[in-house]
């Protein structure tokens, strides 16, 4: 078996006896220079160094395409409440790890969903849970953050009774709360990278709400090589990405794997939170929250295509939707929406007709489906819309937006294909999931198939992804992945 340490300079490396999905015969893999070079008959017995897949199948490497990387590094050391049923369970939950805690540091927890819960979060009742420690939880889609009084205090900030802070006000708290020493927080990065390439992950484009480019140089002077970081850029530091001669799609330094990454811009809250925009009231009333006015949002837009960046516009509710096609077509520029969680019949077609990405989070619609029958009842046929949008024309691409869903794609890709959890209910509205094919290709920048001339960005399963049954592709055994022909993950047998 060819070693853990692979130099992607080598004469040539091939990946003998490699399948590619649906292929019936096998064929050898040539890597030059981390690319694709030739793909021969796999009887040929190259004269180079070989790592023998054994009839393994092949796909190119895996993207996901939004994710929070610091929160969902931070995530995975805080106390995880996203299965409590109510408020009372999640703040017993808290209770019970508070013994030995650090006085002097804010306890945290994670993933609530206080729109299903049978009760209401209170100051009172976290504060009874945690008497003078500081303590946070951030809502599972972090557009919502519970504080006690002594963590309220910490942090300067004003509650109500409930406790509760909702959009800026709980983002400010949020990049608070991530204020920890740089090589504790890149550690858990790392930790959290290579989980990733372990489930084929070669890339994603990150979404962190800060000044992102100077974390990844650091990680990557630091030797961070498990993937690619498309790194995104907000609003508030356009100005100064402009001025450093920043564009979409632009190689920084670090290795080649770090690009900047596009302009993200929020325009409405959460399903969660009920501040996603709607075209209709909520049960409980009120609309949603529309963030960034429709005149702003033009601005924004026309700003970005004179810089160079992509623009990213995050839209859950349908009026959101409405209102971001509406800027980008003004504006005249193509880019992403992020979500496109709920769409207005009469705008599946402009997705195509102005050319942009849906990047969608496909595991939110198994997460929200109780949440959206009862704040959006009887129009979510329309709702994590991801057949309509192809059918109509929109480019897809997967995520997690991790840390509010796990960062692994074939949890999203099962999510697109079965609609379902496999937990005993049925598939949520069926008739909007993906094939397989069109899930990979989602996943994969719409590469598809592995060719000539693509960089070797490969993916090596253990099963044809195609044919696996659905119990076997949410879990699909990745033995290998490989970013520009370096192994970043290997679980092959010598």
């Amino acid at each position: 078996m060819f070693p853990d340490a692979v130099d992607p300079l080598a004469p040539d490396i091939v990946l003998a006896a490699a399948r590619q999905p649906g292929d019936l015969a096998p064929s050898n893999i040539h890597i030059r220079d981390g690319v694709v070079s030739r793909i021969t008959a796999g009887d040929e017995q190259p004269h180079a160094r070989v790592l023998d897949l054994e009839g393994r199948y092949i796909i190119p490497g895996l993207w996901d395409e939004h994710v929070h990387m610091t929160q969902w590094a931070l995530a995975a050391n805080r106390i995880d409440v996203s299965s409590a049923g109510s408020a009372r369970e999640a703040v017993e939950a808290v209770r019970s790890r508070l013994g030995g805690a650090d006085t002097g540091r804010t306890v945290v927890g994670t993933g609530f969903r206080d729109a299903v819960w049978s009760d209401a979060p209170s100051l009172e009742m976290f504060d009874a849970a945690t008497g003078q420690m500081p303590a946070a939880l951030i809502s599972h889609d972090l557009h919502c953050i519970w504080l006690n009084s002594a963590a309220a205090s910490k942090y300067g900030v004003e509650v109500d009774a409930g406790g509760l802070l909702r959009e800026d006000a709980a983002f400010a708290v949020t990049r608070e709360l991530g204020r920890l020493p740089d090589d504790v927080v890149d550690s858990w990065v790392q930790d959290a990278a290579r989980e990733a390439a372990a489930r084929g992950i070669v890339g994603v484009v990150d979404f962190e709400m800060t000044w992102n480019r100077d974390a990844w140089l650091r990680r990557m002077a630091k030797g961070f090589d498990s993937f690619q970081v498309d790194a995104g850029v907000y609003p508030e530091h356009l100005d100064r990405a402009a001025a450093a001669g920043m564009q979409t799609g632009q190689k920084l330094d670090g290795g080649g794997l770090l690009r900047v990454g596009p302009l993200k811009v929020l325009i409405d809250g959460s399903l969660n939170t009920r501040t996603a925009y709607c075209v209709d009231p909520y049960p409980h009333g009120g609309r949603g929250i529309l963030t960034v006015s429709e005149g702003e949002l033009l601005s924004l837009l026309v700003r970005a295509r004179e810089a160079g960046f992509v623009p990213a516009v995050h839209a859950i509710g349908d009026a959101a939707n409405q209102v971001a096609l509406d800027a980008f077509a003004a504006a005249g520029i193509r880019g992403r929406i992020e979500h496109a969680q709920f769409v207005r019949k009469e705008d599946f077609g402009r997705f195509g007709e102005l050319g942009l990405i849906a990047s969608v989070q496909p595991a939110h619609a198994l997460d929200d489906r109780d949440t959206a029958d009862s704040n959006w009842p009887g129009r979510t046929d329309r709702a994590f819309p991801l057949r309509s949008l192809l059918d109509a024309g929109a480019a897809l691409a997967l995520g997690s937006d991790a840390p509010v869903a796990a960062l692994d794609p074939w949890l999203a890709m099962s999510a697109a294909t079965t609609r379902s959890r496999m937990d005993g209910r049925g598939p949520w509205h069926p008739e909007q999931a993906l094939t397989r094919e069109e899930a990979l290709a989602a996943s994969t920048r719409g590469r598809g198939r592995i060719r000539v001339g693509d960089p070797a960005d490969i993916v090596v399963l253990d099963g044809d992804p195609l044919a696996v049954p659905d119990n076997v592709f949410v879990e699909m055994p990745v033995a290998a992945t490989l970013l520009a022909g370096r192994l970043t993950h290997n679980s092959l047998v010598s």
